[in-house]
């Protein structure tokens, strides 16, 4: 039976022990009462303190976890170092401040960062950044996953970077080789919208933003006629011929403009650039623009010294006079590939256009490239045909 039971501790005077096999209890000189596990490592003698009694201490779940630390010290494990080495493990939040500062900052562009320290910030940080990073599990992973199910897409990326910080983690001696644990959590379905304008939506498109540069237009619901920002048009005319994304477009410098080779040479990293090659069309608009003193960029903000950063309310007049509600700014880059596409050129040069670093992400326009081949066909086709039945 045992010699430890409420009844005793609650007994207890200042300063007295209770042993009962390595299983001991003591009262303080202050009142408090401690739960204690003797044991020894080799011949070394150690002294663990379980926890004070009260929740969740109790006699019977002191004792229930001195048993299963003296399970541990049958197998060579020593509880007082294991727990030594918890208080120095280092933690998510550290773990994800090595990563941005040591990967990210390094070698992602700053969009790419902004996204990933959003993602540590709102997300990672609130749902694990308090676990040690060896003792993160599956469950973890799968459990901030499902946090984030109403935007499917958005907690397939979160995951996607958490596995890189968790390889990270590996590579960094923080856990062991293969035991990401974001492995094997199975990513919600995304549903890949692919809208590219016909010809004839780039006409409708391409009056409307003649009209608006000539002068105010009528906007549904606007009492009065509505002048739309020059440079913000001159933004939107900029992503159509080129195919680059909106920050390239936004945040771009006259630095990295080369009107005489008809190019633009955007840094990607603090190494390495990415080449958008000029047409006819995109070296018009930018000659047109002027240059503002004291400003570096090609698309002047209205703060002083910066660039615009807001297309998309000008972009929504734009589409709607149009007639092209459904479109967004993104699918304008999806629309010159097409065109690209439809013009026979092969899936390297239209990656090439865009700036695609993987052929992976070009074959996704692979489907439109089977215009000329099919056009092709039905001319050899009619060629052969013609033969065949010939008198």
């Amino acid at each position: 039976m045992s010699k430890i039971t409420k009844r005793v501790v609650d007994s207890l005077q200042p300063g007295a022990f209770v042993w009962d096999r390595g299983f001991g209890v003591k009262a303080t000189e202050h009142g408090a009462v401690v739960y204690m596990l003797s044991y020894r490592i080799g011949k070394r003698k150690r002294r663990y303190t379980i926890g004070k009694h009260g929740a969740p201490w109790t006699p019977d779940a002191a004792r229930k976890e001195a048993n299963r630390l003296l399970t541990l010290v049958g197998a060579g494990i020593d509880p007082m170092a294991t727990k030594a080495a918890g208080r120095t493990a280092p933690t998510v939040r550290e773990l994800a401040e090595r990563f941005m500062k040591e990967h990210v900052e390094s070698k992602r562009k700053t969009t790419t960062q902004r996204t990933y320290r959003g993602y540590v910030d709102n997300h990672v940080l609130p749902a694990i950044g308090g676990l040690a990073v060896a003792d993160v599990t599956r469950a973890d992973i799968a459990k901030l996953h499902h946090r984030l199910r109403p935007t499917p897409a958005h907690a397939n990326r979160v995951v996607m970077m958490c596995s890189k910080l968790f390889n990270l983690a590996e590579r960094w001696a923080l856990r062991p080789d293969g035991s990401n644990p974001c492995r094997h959590v199975e990513k919600y379905p995304e549903s890949a919208r692919q809208r590219y304008l016909s010809m004839g939506e780039f006409r409708r498109l391409g009056d409307v933003l003649a009209a608006a540069e000539r002068g105010p237009v009528e906007v549904p619901g606007e009492p009065e006629l509505v002048r739309l920002s020059p440079i913000a048009l001159a933004a939107i005319g900029l992503l159509i011929f080129t195919g680059a994304r909106r920050g390239e477009i936004l945040s771009l410098k006259w630095e990295y403009v080369d009107l005489e080779r008809g190019v633009l040479t955007l840094p990607t990293s603090k190494t390495d650039f990415k080449l958008v090659w000029l047409n006819a069309p995109a070296i018009a608009i930018l000659t047109a623009l002027p240059r503002v003193e004291g400003n570096p960029y090609v698309l002047p903000g209205l703060r002083e010294g910066q660039h615009l950063v807001n297309v998309t309310e000008t972009w929504y007049v734009v589409r709607a006079l149009a007639g092209l509600k459904d479109v967004r700014i993104h699918d304008l880059r999806h629309s010159m590939a097409s065109v690209g596409a439809g013009e026979g050129l092969s899936l390297p040069i239209i990656g090439g256009l865009l700036g695609h670093s993987q052929p992976s992400t070009t074959a996704r326009y692979a489907h439109l490239a089977a215009g000329p081949l099919k056009a092709a066909s039905e001319l050899v086709g009619a060629r052969i045909a013609a033969a065949m039945s010939a008198r």
